[in-house]
């Protein structure tokens, strides 16, 4: 059994010590990696479903439990020892007396090493000092771990290691695995409510001939039997709006993006979106329904409405704040109404900002450049940005009194965009003129099946998208996203 003064060894040593010790189980005859091992609950089950008993209760009916689990400690070298079996969850105290055990049981003990799985079985009892324990009878070494867990040599602290190395971020850091496990619920959750409100889940096509529903650089794939280039999507939107078209009402999907930009705090290559479109809602609907679902996901999994992040306590309260956004930058800048008309106004004002490629930008990027350059920061609490300049907008229906302006808005909390929303253009002649136009001012393709598919007939309809990434930071009070991804993307190590 590895002792403190072998923990001080270097990590090579241990490795060759737990190598020697693999090979002496095989010369016992011993399987250190066998094919199966049946076990009838977990550890943390069995703690759960035993904790409540006392020890005359315990020792009246002493029930039997078959364990597997992670070998996390032990204590005690001669022939009675303490360990703690771990399913990651919880743990449970084992009681190894070598006079409970054959032989060959107890030789296999004394070979094994923190972090190998081992199967036991006896009953359950409390020791002197009230601790739940198993007496056990039968020991199975299951997995021989050859190298040390983290913490037995220098932890796993710095966080581009943890984020490389997860499963040992997960085994030495009990925070990151709680991050997951509110991720995991929180997908539940907002599964759970789109379903109780009639939405279908529906999966579309990763690999799609042209890269559509968003402006982002795609990764580029090609289909050999097919001789074409294919595009990793950038959004599921034209796909879920055909759906629409087609007499489902109500749609959802969990997916899946890749966008071929930068990284950052914000930003991962491949990233997860919701993304939900409603026949016969609009802009102001999704606001609603926007509002009830994500604060009650963030009460479920929560427990409450307030959560802290990046220093701040954010209020998750209904309703939330509605704001246009040219009141947007009006409000949370020097700027004047009169710096927002006319392109030598925007452009003074945007340099005085220092806003990057302006002579680059339309009237309608310039002004949502100054809204991100001033108030999107300061957007803490959930605010709804309300009424997007046309340009930068091909899918969304224009407002009734002003045609240049469209019924979108984007959720900003924590500084954040969290969601993207329209009342979705339903005219196909007009969305070809859009399309048209963002391909000869951006470059790409005119989707002429989705076209298609619009000139028969969609219905009016809000479509929105949502970033759980981010949400799961905000709800984890992580300030990078890579720390609420399982495995981000990262630079290879030189």
């Amino acid at each position: 059994m590895e002792t403190k003064d072998e923990s001080q060894q270097p990590v090579e040593q241990l490795i060759a010590n737990r190598r020697a010790k693999l090979d002496a189980l095989r010369e016992m005859g011993q399987d250190p990696y066998p094919r199966r091992f049946r076990v009838e609950r977990s550890v943390s089950e069995a703690r759960s479903l035993y904790e409540g008993l006392s020890a005359e209760e315990l020792e009246k009916d002493p029930p039997v439990v078959r364990l597997g689990g992670r070998l996390r400690a032990v204590r005690g070298h001669g022939k009675v020892s303490f360990a703690d079996l771990s399913d990651g969850l919880g743990q449970i105290q084992l009681y190894v007396k070598k006079n409970d055990l054959d032989e060959s049981a107890w030789l296999v003990f004394k070979q094994l090493d923190l972090g190998d799985f081992l199967g036991v079985e006896g009953p359950v009892f409390r020791t002197r000092a009230g601790e739940l324990s198993v007496a056990v009878k039968e020991l199975t070494v299951l997995s021989k771990a050859l190298r040390p867990l983290p913490e037995k040599y220098h932890g796993l602290a710095d966080r581009e290691a943890r984020a490389r190395q997860r499963y040992l971020d997960l085994l030495s850091n009990p925070e990151s695995r709680e991050v997951f496990e509110i991720r995991s619920k929180a997908i539940s959750s907002i599964r759970r409510r789109l379903e109780a409100a009639g939405f279908i889940e529906v999966e579309t096509p990763m690999m799609q001939p042209i890269p559509g529903g968003a402006t982002a650089r795609p990764f580029v794939t090609h289909h050999n039997t097919l001789d074409l280039d294919l595009y990793l999507r950038i959004a599921p939107e034209l796909f879920l709006k055909r759906l629409i078209v087609g007499g489902f009402e109500r749609v959802f999907e969990l997916n899946r993006n890749f966008r071929n930009e930068g990284i950052s705090t914000r930003h991962n290559p491949e990233f997860t979106m919701l993304e939900f479109y409603w026949a016969y809602a609009d802009y102001e609907l999704l606001m609603d329904f926007t509002e009830e679902l994500i604060s009650g996901v963030v009460e479920e999994v929560t427990g409450g409405l307030e959560v802290e992040w990046g220093g701040h306590t954010i209020d998750f309260s209904r309703p939330w704040r509605r704001l246009k956004m040219r009141d947007a930058i009006l409000e949370y800048s020097d700027l004047t109404p009169d710096d927002l008309v006319g392109r030598e106004r925007m452009e003074k004002a945007a340099r005085d900002l220092d806003v990057q490629r302006i002579d680059e930008r339309s009237d309608g990027n310039l002004l949502a450049e100054l809204y991100e350059m001033t108030a999107e920061p300061l957007m803490i609490n959930p605010t709804f940005i309300m009424d997007f300049p046309r340009q930068i907008s091909p899918f969304a229906k224009s407002c009734p009194d002003d045609p240049e302006t469209v019924e979108r808005f984007e959720l900003f909390i924590g500084g954040m965009e969290l969601a993207n929303a329209f009342t979705e253009l339903n005219d196909p002649d007009e969305q070809r003129r859009r399309l048209e136009f963002q391909a000869a001012e951006q470059g790409g393709m005119v989707d002429e099946d989705f076209v298609l598919a619009m000139e028969h007939g969609l219905p009016p309809t809000g479509g929105e998208g949502i970033g759980i990434d981010r949400l799961i930071m905000l709800l984890t009070n992580q300030s990078s996203i890579r720390d609420a991804i399982l495995f981000p993307q990262l630079r290879p190590r030189e």
